[in-house]
């Protein structure tokens, strides 16, 4: 969740939210905030999220790629997904991520989704990013 920006706007639109991120520093800033953000210091390899008890998963400009089976199976059923991220194509705007560790190959941030109801995919240029709104079936 990084240092909370998201969490803390769900939290003031009156949503229920629970913050990770493996970083300590990051989740204290986040729960300075006063927002009501719940947050949890751990590491999603070691510590999968539990399945099937979020409705709202979101994650912004972050790429694991090992954590995706995770990702969709915390989500309820009719559970929704907000991703973006950078993709390949950024690496010729010469900053930001470089790794393909961290970058999306054209199409792939919807190929993990591919069995959800995809409502919306973009991959523009101008940001080098894909996004993705998808609802679990």
């Amino acid at each position: 969740m990084g240092r909370g920006r998201h969490a803390a706007a769900l939290a003031e639109l009156g949503y229920s939210v629970f913050g990770v991120d493996i970083k300590l520093d990051a989740v204290r800033d986040a729960m300075t905030q006063g927002v009501g953000v719940r947050a949890w210091c751990a590491d999603l390899t070691t510590y999968p999220l539990p399945r099937e008890q979020f409705d709202l998963v979101v994650v912004t400009r972050y790429l694991q790629r090992d954590l995706f089976p995770s990702l969709r199976e915390a989500l309820a059923h009719g559970g929704y997904i907000i991703y973006e991220t950078f993709t390949e194509a950024q690496r010729a705007l010469g900053w930001g991520p470089t790794s393909r560790d961290h970058l999306l190959r054209p199409g792939e941030l919807r190929d993990y989704f591919i069995d959800f109801d995809v409502l919306s995919y973009e991959e523009p240029n101008d940001p080098c990013e894909a996004f993705l709104v998808a609802r679990r079936r």
